[in-house]
């Protein structure tokens, strides 16, 4: 009895806890330890029972990782990396900076950049290997899925030889896309660089549609005439939507 004469109150029933979504379904962070998780739910192991290829980037990350901190397990910070720098700028970004990120040391960010660094070689070790672009549903099996998950607008270009195979692929804006924000110099610039004889350029919708938006159509005109002062053949634009949708500008004829 309580000092009032009431019988006690029976405590709340736990509330179940939901079962954790990947990072490859949604980008929602964990927020649970890897080992937490169901045993084969875990990236290594789904790593060792489907492949590399069957991960996505986080969860790759997450394996060089290995642990987290109290607050964030080694996806969480994997999606956070990831959502800051993109993959492209994890390559570019300095061992001593990326060690300095919340979560990450020396050792951590040693792994990141070698394991960047062996993909990079071999990418160059084996160009006959290069993924080749024949249309605009080939750009959509590359980058579809991946960038229809961002929630903002992200704009990279694909690098092509001659052969309209994929050299690189470099993330140059992060924002808004439109023709008064995105100067057309940085978008031809690695192109420069690399003496690239031709690029597509890709960006996103974070609404879902990828219909091309006026800005969209204004910024590409304006980055073929770039293209044409610098003997650069832009090929196309292409937008992405939700569930990996693409449209491309060359495609519906609004670059005539």
């Amino acid at each position: 009895m309580t000092p009032h004469g009431e019988p006690p109150r029976p405590a709340p029933a736990a509330t179940p806890h939901a079962a954790p979504r990947r990072a490859a379904d949604d980008g929602a962070p964990y927020h649970v330890r890897i080992r937490d998780l169901p045993h084969t739910e875990r990236p290594r192991e789904r790593l060792l029972h489907a492949g590399a290829g069957a991960l996505a980037n986080a969860e790759l990350i997450a394996i060089l990782l290995r642990t987290g901190t109290a607050g964030e397990s080694a996806l969480d910070i994997a999606l956070r990396l990831l959502a800051t720098h993109g993959l492209d700028g994890l390559h570019r970004l300095d061992a001593d900076l990326l060690a300095k990120e919340h979560g990450l040391g020396p050792a951590s960010a040693s792994q990141i950049k070698a394991a960047l660094e062996l993909g990079q070689r071999l990418a160059t070790l084996q160009p006959e290997q290069r993924p080749r672009i024949s249309g605009p549903d080939d750009v959509g099996a590359m980058l579809g899925l991946e960038m229809a998950a961002l929630e903002q607008e992200e704009l990279r270009v694909l690098l092509l030889n001659t052969k309209n195979e994929v050299h690189s692929i470099r993330t140059v804006y992060r924002g808004s896309v439109n023709s008064t924000q995105v100067r057309i110099g940085e978008i031809l610039r690695d192109a420069v660089r690399r003496n690239t004889p031709a690029l597509i350029a890709v960006h996103n919708h974070p609404s879902g549609d990828p219909t091309p938006s006026p800005d969209d159509i204004a910024m590409t005109k304006d980055l073929i005439k770039g293209g044409k002062l610098l003997d650069i053949d832009v090929l196309d634009h292409i937008v992405i939507g939700d569930g990996g949708r693409v449209a491309s500008l060359r495609g519906a004829g609004l670059l005539d």
